[in-house]
């Protein structure tokens, strides 16, 4: 099998496809393995499908499944792009539903789910947190030095409210984030659908406008915005390497 490896702002992925659909759990713990794999956060397969240009089986490094990833959406894209899987604008069918997709050379900007609320704000371990779902579940808590991100703290809160966990700061109406992401079970360099639950709060908090600059543990930047009630994502992605592995 041939796969290729891409990184988006820092969150990396092994993407390859199939025209055979199958269980790649162990494929996917055996190849995002850091030490005796290629290493990633996580795998995606992409399928034929009926009713898009093709379908997702998205996985986190251990097996697990995620519904959505707004990283791997980017990457996504741009592999399909290369691949002639699609055209630069594309759709493609994940467990969150259809994703469209567009490439400009190596940037990409995705239309990400509808956003739906899980919790109203709340009160936890001394911190303020908002639950919403951006086609996974997403804890935000705004603070003032995101030295505070707490890798403790943010294990106990994924685990009692099954939802990846974002610290985020707003300063001169950009927002900066540290994500710690479930199946990863720990900080990764950025989280797509993370940045959009904090833009998303950030607005509703009136902190930011409908467009702003975000910026992951990665430092990279990238650009989130509201038009006519939809939201998009838009960042740059890299191609790392190609793998052949028996």
């Amino acid at each position: 099998m041939t796969y290729a490896k891409y990184s988006a702002s820092g969150n990396d992925f092994i993407i390859f496809h199939s025209f055979v659909e199958k269980d790649f759990t162990q494929d996917a713990i055996r190849l995002c393995n850091r030490t005796e794999g290629i290493g990633a956060d996580g795998l995606v397969a992409l399928l034929p499908c009926e009713d898009a240009d093709f379908k997702w089986k998205f996985y986190n490094s251990d097996g697990s499944n995620a519904a959505m990833c707004g990283n791997a959406t980017r990457a996504v894209a741009h592999y399909a792009y290369n691949n002639n899987l699609a055209g630069s604008k594309m759709k493609f069918l994940t467990e969150a539903g259809i994703i469209e997709s567009e490439v400009t050379q190596d940037v990409v900007k995705t239309q990400m789910p509808q956003a739906k609320v899980i919790k109203e704000e709340f009160e936890q371990e001394g911190l303020t947190w908002y639950l919403i779902d951006t086609g996974v579940p997403h804890l935000v808590t705004f603070v003032d030095d995101l030295e505070t991100y707490n890798h403790d703290l943010c294990a106990k809160m994924r685990y009692e409210h099954n939802a990846n966990v974002n610290f985020a700061k707003v300063e001169n109406g950009k927002i900066y984030v540290r994500t710690y992401e479930r199946g990863v079970e720990g900080e990764t360099l950025a989280c797509g659908t993370g940045m959009v639950a904090c833009f998303l709060r950030a607005t509703q908090l009136k902190l930011v406008e409908d467009l702003a600059f975000v910026y992951p543990k990665s430092n990279e930047e990238l650009t989130i915005s509201i038009v006519d009630n939809k939201i998009f994502f838009k960042g740059a992605v890299k191609k790392v390497f190609t793998a052949t592995i028996d």
